[in-house]
């Protein structure tokens, strides 16, 4: 299990998870509209294409078909099923990442500062944007409260349509390499992608975006201690040293923070259990896709799979539900949740291309440094927006928190002059 996982449990301790939702969930008017009921029903949508699409592959492989198969369907099958070439093996290995072919300071100080700012208006404008839509209503005038949007499973389809475009495209204008890895196996990565999508999107309605992100950021205390524990793993100094830094950081933000006056355990443990399936299923889709670039795609081509498995996950489950034509339905009767889902899916698709071209630039060092700025100032953003009250302890944690894991970027640089080995980078990349 990824130690991602322990995460929840960390913040699990503290009392004041669920703090600073200013506006949660309405209670449900039936148990039909509970957030687990709609959890698994949108789970046996995609089992209704999963399983029958698992019995066809073990089917296939039994058969032997890409030895005995032949006919119209064959360069599918042998696409979907069987792949184009052979895995990536140690004898075939991946060809090194290029060295930039500018080498002036100059350019290379532009080239950071525009992928500095496309990361950071994509993912902030992305959060403020992923808010306003799960937690505000639509409509609303002087004598009418207005409607509140609440199908998440909609707003993923929208993201991931318009990746599967932007990723279609890229891979049709700029060269890729010849893609092998058979179909079905992005399904694993795109069915829990979009599980934790959804569960991101549905926790907004119980915990706050604040606590959301901060939950993300401290996510190194459960790597160290069960890098501890299980690997027998050691540390330097300064890493038990920024650790501690974050816990006291985190303890500090939660523990100041008083319950909102519509709080209550319900709402607490319904953003704990969300925030656990988001983390759980994040770090699920990480490890499939580390394990998948073993074949010589490129990160657009992945990103192409995934989204295309994920479109059709959830347009088949969103047909089933009818809920499709009443998502199509609620962008006309409100031109402004419209264009907020548009400009939410096209941050989301341009904050993906942008990960990869900085990481491929700079390395996953300097990401790093631009991501937890960026989770530091989307904080800010949604308290100044979204009138999310943080007291002055409260604000002294969310600083210490982003010091210490600046801190832990920068002696980690240190070492690696030194030519010491370092543990590994925490990945930082918000899958969305």
């Amino acid at each position: 299990m990824d130690a991602r996982w322990w995460a929840v449990v960390v913040l699990a301790a503290l009392p004041s998870l669920g703090a600073g939702g200013e506006n949660p969930e309405a209670p449900p008017e039936s148990w039909t509209q509970l957030w687990f009921f709609r959890f698994l029903v949108n789970a046996a949508g995609y089992a209704s294409f999963m399983v029958p699409g698992y019995l066809l592959v073990q089917y296939f492989r039994r058969k032997n078909y890409l030895e005995t198969g032949r006919g119209l369907c064959f360069p599918l099958v042998k696409t979907c099923v069987f792949g184009n070439e052979p895995k990536a093996t140690d004898e075939v290995p991946l060809a090194p990442r290029p060295e930039p072919t500018e080498t002036s300071p100059t350019w290379q100080a532009l080239k950071l500062l525009f992928c500095a700012a496309g990361l950071q208006v994509s993912y902030l404008t992305w959060g403020v944007l992923q808010e306003r839509v799960m937690t505000r209503s639509y409509g609303a005038t002087a004598t009418s409260p207005g409607e509140r949007f609440s199908d998440s499973q909609f707003l993923v389809l929208m993201n991931r349509v318009l990746a599967l475009i932007v990723a279609g495209l890229y891979c049709i204008l700029c060269k890729q390499p010849r893609h092998g890895a058979p179909m079905y196996r992005y399904s694993f990565a795109s069915l829990s992608n979009v599980l934790s999508s959804w569960c991101q999107y549905e926790a907004l309605k119980f915990v706050s975006f604040p606590t959301q992100v901060l939950a993300k950021a401290s996510k190194v205390i459960p790597v160290m201690l069960m890098g501890k524990l299980v690997s027998r793993r050691s540390y330097e100094h300064w890493e038990y040293l920024t650790a501690g830094l974050i816990s006291i950081g985190v303890s500090m933000f939660l523990l100041s923070s008083g319950p909102e006056p519509h709080s209550s355990p319900a709402t607490t443990l319904s953003g704990l259990i969300l925030l656990s399936g988001y983390i759980a299923f994040d770090s699920f889709t990480s490890n499939w896709q580390d394990a998948l670039f073993a074949y010589k795609m490129s990160s657009v081509q992945m990103m192409f799979g995934v989204n295309l498995f994920s479109c059709l996950f959830t347009v088949g489950s969103l047909l089933e539900q009818g809920a499709l034509l009443e998502g199509i339905r609620f962008m006309g009767r409100y031109g402004e949740f419209a264009a907020h889902t548009l400009l939410l899916s096209i941050c989301s698709a341009c904050g993906q291309l942008f990960i990869f071209y900085t990481i491929g630039q700079f390395g996953a060092a300097v990401f790093t440094i631009i991501m937890t700025l960026r989770q530091a100032f989307a904080i800010l953003l949604s308290c100044l927006l979204y009138g999310h009250t943080v007291t002055v302890v409260g604000g002294l944690g969310v600083a210490v928190v982003f010091a210490a894991l600046l801190l832990r970027v920068y002696a980690r640089g240190r070492l690696k002059q030194r030519g010491k080995k370092a543990v590994p980078v925490e990945s930082s990349v918000q899958k969305v």
